[in-house]
């Protein structure tokens, strides 16, 4: 049993990123975090899964529902700030102490052992690559929804994934056999279903797939294999855009407000509330993929706790500003089904050009999100790697580029193959469930790390300690019971998976197995 929870010391952690073997090249600043931050907080997220969290949505295809915010959405964008903020503050204290490129995977290999550090290794699967697939389909449907402002629609079958096709041609064949009107269906099953009816079929199975959510994967997996210096710079141009349309769709929108839209407020209550919250904390996963970078960094003590909290405040405050405008200038129920709330907010009003700009802005918001995203992936991976748990080709760093390149390849070939096939929803709250589960373990091994090395030098503290790394814990906990039963099912499902592959491999692979058993910090 000892062997299952064997320590990396925090010196030998750090000691190893200066391997010449393993070493990254060090070329971000304070700024170049917090745009990081902001590049993958704001994206998907806010461009997509904010209808749902506003409308609610029905239980479909084996799947389950969940209760609308309304307009009190601001309030569910704040329950979820605060609870990332606690995060969030835990996060600065180890991303500054442990400037390592592994994340919440490194800080549990230094405080709860190997056999934890593994299975948040694996979670954070669901974070960023699973997480990944999410952004990759939504920017599907955003690079669609341009096109047909051009005029130049996309066939259906080819920027629809299987599923979400099979799913809408059984809802609309069960609605005819009901005599329901399909128009009260929504926009996204009639697509669906005209892509089922679209494609053709090869021995009789209909060949549908997401083609340009795997294409935008295989461009944003090239720029990062070449360097983090030319990632970074491309990342801040796409956040300074995407900044941009943000603000117009505020200060334009706000013309168009209608305060009867914003009652009833809260029409299903705080259960609906904290229902749309467990939704739209999609909308803020990010902030802790700036700790993946911290390799990378140059100061990282200094610029890993700027980069990591300055990040969160920004999108916070301009959430709040798109949920009061939303909301205000469509009534929240008509976002039901809309995979594209905030160029619907404006074509509801006949403003087509507008909702072509909004969608233009996402093309490019969601961009920079999979490229943040995607290069956090596989640095966790190469962290693993380097480590003994994963096999050592992925631990290899591009001669020239000086970039972890075969598990960034490796990453972007996952990504993009589960993009062009699954479900939005279901990868949404899949990803969710990842991300705070690691969350609450970061919380607390804060506490843990305190008692067991407390003379340690930290850069940066959290405040409050216990009280900030409990309400983490508290906050985050709760978000995570507020998700469907099915999404736990999954996930306990993915942790087996897991622990099957560590048990047969890592276990034995470890850099660890030949020392003492007794490992401590």
């Amino acid at each position: 049993m000892s062997r299952l929870f064997r320590r990396k010391s925090l010196d030998q952690l750090v000691g190893e990123t200066i391997e010449p073997q393993h070493q990254l090249k060090r070329a971000l600043g304070p700024v170049q975090l917090t745009l990081l931050g902001v590049g993958a907080i704001i994206g998907a997220g806010i461009f997509s899964t904010v209808g749902t969290a506003a409308a609610g949505a029905a239980a479909e295809g084996g799947g389950s529902g969940h209760l609308g915010a309304g307009p009190a959405l601001v309030l569910s964008f704040v329950l979820v700030a605060v609870a990332c903020g606690f995060a969030a503050l835990c996060y600065a204290e180890f991303a500054a102490m442990v400037p390592v490129s592994g994340s919440a995977y490194t800080y549990a290999y230094a405080t709860l052992g190997e056999l934890i550090a593994w299975i948040i290794g694996w979670d954070l699967i669901l974070e960023y690559a699973v997480g990944n697939v999410a952004v990759a389909i939504s920017w599907s449907d955003y690079f669609q929804s341009l096109l047909a402002g051009f005029h130049l629609p996309w066939p259906l079958w080819l920027g629809t994934d299987y599923r979400s096709a099979l799913q809408a041609a059984h809802q609309v064949a069960a609605a005819k056999a009901s005599g329901v009107d399909l128009s009260t269906l929504g926009e996204t099953i009639a697509h669906g279903s005209q892509a089922w009816a679209d494609a053709p079929r090869l021995a009789g199975v209909p060949i549908i797939f997401n083609l340009p959510a795997a294409l935008i994967v295989a461009l944003i997996t090239w720029i990062l294999v070449i360097g983090i210096r030319e990632s970074a710079g491309f990342n801040s141009a796409m956040v300074l855009l995407k900044l941009g349309i943000i603000i117009f769709f505020v200060a334009a929108g706000a013309f168009y407000v209608k305060p009867a839209n914003w009652t009833p407020f809260a029409p299903n209550g705080f259960a609906g509330i904290s229902s749309a919250a467990a939704i739209i904390f999609f909308a803020y996963i990010g902030f802790d993929a700036v700790s993946t970078a911290a390799e990378e960094t140059r100061n990282p003590p200094r610029d890993m706790p700027i980069g990591i909290i300055a990040s969160l405040i920004v999108c916070t405050i301009i959430y709040i500003a798109v949920a009061l405008v939303l909301t205000g200038m469509v009534k929240w129920d008509q976002f039901a089904g809309v995979a594209d709330p905030l160029a619907k907010a404006f074509s509801a009003r006949g403003m087509n050009w507008t909702a072509a700009l909004i969608s233009f802005g996402a093309v490019f918001a969601t961009t920079s999100v999979l490229l943040v995203f995607q290069l956090g992936q596989p640095r966790i991976f190469f962290s693993m790697a380097r480590d003994g748990l994963l096999p050592p080709w992925a631990a290899k760093v591009h001669p020239k580029y000086r970039t972890p390149h075969v598990t960034t390849i490796l990453t972007g070939v996952l990504v993009a193959g589960f993009a062009t096939v699954t479900n939005i929803n279901e990868i949404v709250e899949l990803c969710n469930i990842g991300t705070l589960f690691a969350f609450v373990l970061v919380a607390a091994w804060i506490l843990i790390l305190r008692r067991t090395d407390p003379n340690r030098g930290r850069p940066f503290r959290t405040p409050l300690v216990p009280w900030v790394p409990l309400a983490a814990i508290a906050s985050c906990g709760y978000l995570m019971i507020e998700l469907p039963l099915v999404t736990w099912k999954r996930f306990l499902y993915w942790l087996i998976v897991g622990l099957v592959i560590y048990f047969f491999y890592g276990f034995h692979r470890s850099r660890l197995a030949e020392s003492s058993p007794s490992h401590r910090l």
